[in-house]
């Protein structure tokens, strides 16, 4: 009995450590104030379960708290709105509001777009933070994970870059992840069937978003590449592993399988935002626009991600998809 409790009390001396020591992240120590700047966050990353927390709520509450007018860019109106008012309720900055936006459609960001530039004098900060992983089309008829994750905020940021260029100095922050090193991009196959990957299997679905990712990161090297000079910046990012509702067009069995590892490594909504706020926040990494960050500090981006040539055909190619290109002509 005294062995049994001796190694229970060493797995969980183990397990806090490595939690608090690698887990659990750093914290973006920023102390900048944001009144009269105005903030835009895309989707809602909500934990699976029950709660309407995630890291995109977490995100716009420590804005709104620095005094910013915050921008929610939710698919779900319902939830939005509940999101919304408890920031507001929490922060007790009544400038938080919900904006529609449904990123699976580029209709839909063209009205979101047209009804901020129309209403919304500024724009300071732009934060890409939605993204989704599993099966299905978008209303375009594109996979899901590259039309959410990747043309959705490629053709939003393009559509709101000019203003963001009229508010220097100003960002634009993509959420991506470590997998990214796994993803792939099949130009052939995009220009065929638009799609990054063959077919809708659970394994394809993960690759899918594995592509989407590498697009976020080649995205945002490209976009820094274009902005050269401005006073504009961008940054890619890792978040963290977090237990939010990515995952809820995953079937109910792989739910239920990763369920008790989540609530044992994976970080809760608020550190899961700390990255994204000290790219935000954080002054002095201008000259580091085009990079890519991890717990709140600069990162190796993985070898695919760093081929410019790759990022401008890619560009190039989401320019075609969303009709952008035959915008700016």
């Amino acid at each position: 009995m005294s062995l049994f409790l001796y190694l229970a009390s060493v797995v969980v001396c183990v397990y806090v450590l490595l939690f608090y020591g690698v887990l659990k992240g750093a914290r973006c120590l920023s102390s900048v104030c944001l009144k009269g700047k105005t903030v835009i966050v895309t989707g809602k990353r909500t934990l699976l379960l029950g709660s309407n927390t995630g890291i995109g709520k977490s995100t716009a509450l420590e804005i709104a708290k620095r005094g910013a007018r915050v921008i929610l860019a939710c698919r779900n109106k319902e939830k939005g709105e509940t999101a919304a008012f408890d920031i507001r309720a929490e922060s007790g900055n009544n400038q938080v509001l919900l904006m529609e936006l449904d990123l699976s459609s580029l209709k839909s960001v063209r009205r979101f777009a047209e009804t901020f530039l129309n209403t919304e004098p500024r724009l300071d900060i732009l934060i890409n933070n939605a993204g989704v992983i599993g099966p299905g089309y978008t209303e375009d008829g594109f996979d899901l994970a590259f039309g959410v994750n990747h043309l959705g905020h490629f053709l939003l940021t393009n559509l709101l870059l000019e203003r963001l260029r009229q508010c220097y100095p100003s960002r634009v922050i993509t959420v991506s992840a470590h997998l990214h090193r796994f993803g792939n991009i099949d130009f052939h196959l995009l220009a065929s069937q638009k799609e990054v990957v063959s077919n809708q299997s659970t394994w394809h679905n993960f690759q899918a978003y594995c592509n989407s990712k590498l697009c976020n990161v080649l995205f945002t090297r490209q976009l820094a590449n274009q902005l050269e000079g401005t006073d504009v910046t961008c940054y890619a990012l890792h978040p963290g592993v977090i237990y939010t509702e990515l995952c809820r067009n995953m079937s109910q069995w792989l739910q239920l399988l990763m369920m008790p590892l989540a609530k044992l490594f994976f970080l809760d909504p608020k550190g899961g935002s700390q990255t994204t706020l000290y790219c935000a926040l954080q002054e002095g990494i201008e000259p580091l626009s085009g990079s890519y960050f991890s717990n709140c500090a600069l990162y190796k981006v993985g070898a695919k991600g760093v081929n410019d040539g790759v990022a401008k055909k890619l560009w190039e190619v989401s320019e075609r998809l969303t009709g952008i290109g035959q915008q700016n002509q």
